[in-house]
């Protein structure tokens, strides 16, 4: 049976408790440090505005896992800068607002056609094969040979035009299943992010890819690339 203090605490946690429950604030950080003296835990009142907002803060929102969580500004691939270097127009473009692609069936279809028709158009040859360099060489399938630069360029050069917006059409860099580097094409649509690879004939979710994901162009303007560090899901082919 419970002597006379255990009922006394007991009452009194009941009783701060119910203040909390209706006055929130100031009455909790009360109730925490009353909570310390009564049980004796003293990690707890080491900062108890950090136990409170670790407490009782409101869940937060679900993460959408269908699109990639993008962050700041980072580097520009080499590659990218030199593509643009020998072939100006097609950097020297104005910004523009982000734009989704709407997936209809007929756009799934043009996604699915073009990326397999690029996957099995070009010859694949490692850069260094191709280009004699160990630079990394950007540029448009004009032998009919490449990497996967190649393919994803052609991707998003065939995509525009067939009228997809450019703001929806994202060369990414990532890091593959063998953790090698590696470049696909991201297509934002209003269903989340999808991905064409020269390596799978499938277009995938991102988070469908396994891939880790570095970085990719912004949406706004292709000369300016954001982080992703982000682990796109278990691949599924």
């Amino acid at each position: 049976m419970a002597d006379a203090s255990d009922l006394t605490i007991s009452s009194l946690l009941v009783a701060v408790v119910l203040a909390v429950l209706r006055s929130p604030g100031v009455l909790t950080s009360l109730f925490l440090l009353g909570l310390c003296s009564l049980i004796g835990v003293t990690s707890l009142c080491v900062d108890t505005a950090a136990a409170q907002s670790t407490l009782f803060k409101r869940p937060s929102s679900p993460v959408d896992l269908r699109s990639a969580t993008v962050g700041g500004r980072t580097s520009v691939p080499y590659g990218w800068i030199d593509f643009c270097h020998r072939r100006p127009k097609e950097c020297k473009v104005p910004a523009l607002q982000p734009a989704n692609v709407k997936l209809t069936a007929q756009n799934m279809r043009t996604l699915e056609r073009i990326n397999q028709k690029a996957n099995r158009a070009i010859k694949p040859v490692s850069n260094y094969d191709h280009w004699g360099t160990m630079m990394d060489h950007w540029d448009y399938p004009v032998d009919g040979k490449g990497d996967c630069k190649i393919y994803a360029l052609y991707k998003r050069k065939l995509l525009m035009e067939a009228g997809f917006p450019r703001q929806a059409l994202l060369m990414t860099v990532v890091r593959d299943l063998n953790n090698e580097g590696h470049t696909i094409l991201t297509v934002k649509t209003d269903k989340g992010d999808l991905v064409l690879d020269n390596l799978v004939d499938e277009v995938r979710p991102w988070n469908a890819t396994g891939y880790y994901f570095l970085k990719r162009q912004s949406q706004q303007n292709p000369n300016i690339w954001v982080s992703i560090n982000q682990r796109g899901g278990t691949p599924k082919t």
